[in-house]
């Protein structure tokens, strides 16, 4: 009569399900291939390797959200201010260049009205002083070169003064007694200027 086959049995004395069988034949493996490398290792004179640790998913640090709103703050906060600074760089220069245009403008009327004002200059000259056509071209005259005076012309008349060539053009020297050499003598025609802008350099005659 032959004995029945023993049934292995779990921890818990449950008989065993073919999932545990399978497991446990597996570690069995696992430990007597553990065990043959240790001795091979050891006829080898080498200490045997550590088995490969199992790995590790790394996780990632979550960020403290209110560190990462000072740092989106801080950094709109700077892209405010560069856009701040680049308008205002853009202002200064717009205003700087309405303000250079405005003067060439300026500069370039008053440079068309000065033969006007020449010819009624030398038409006043050879006027009689008291008839009506002298007074009205006296009028005239006077009312142009009030409308320039406003806008910030002026005169250069230079006669007496050394001679300067940034505000004076030189037509011809002349030798006279008592006058230094360089001054000017005579001026042909006036010159104009509007603020450090030469419009018209005077015309003059310059001692020798």
């Amino acid at each position: 009569m032959t004995k029945p086959k023993r049934k292995d049995r779990a921890a818990d004395g449950r008989p065993e399900t073919a999932e545990q069988a399978e497991e446990r034949a597996r570690t069995e493996e696992e430990t007597a291939a553990a065990g043959e490398a240790a001795a091979d290792a050891a006829s080898n004179g080498t200490e045997p390797a550590d088995p490969p640790a199992p790995a590790e998913v790394e996780e990632e640090k979550e960020e403290d959200p209110l560190a990462k709103l000072a740092a989106e703050r801080d950094e709109y906060l700077q892209l405010a201010q560069r856009a701040q600074a680049d308008f205002e760089n853009y202002r200064k220069r717009a205003a700087k260049d309405m303000a250079a245009a405005g003067a060439r403008a300026k500069i370039g009327l008053v440079r068309d009205l000065l033969p006007v004002i020449d010819n009624l200059e030398r038409a006043l000259a050879s006027a009689d002083g008291d008839s009506a056509l002298a007074q009205g071209v006296r009028l005239v005259l006077s009312d142009l070169n009030g409308v320039l005076a406003r806008e910030g012309v002026s005169t250069l008349e230079p006669e007496g003064e050394q001679f300067d060539p940034t505000f004076h053009e030189a037509l011809s020297t002349r030798s006279e007694d008592g006058a230094e050499a360089g001054v000017v003598l005579d001026v042909v025609e006036k010159g104009y200027r509007l603020g450090d802008t030469v419009i018209r350099p005077a015309r003059v005659v310059v001692s020798a």
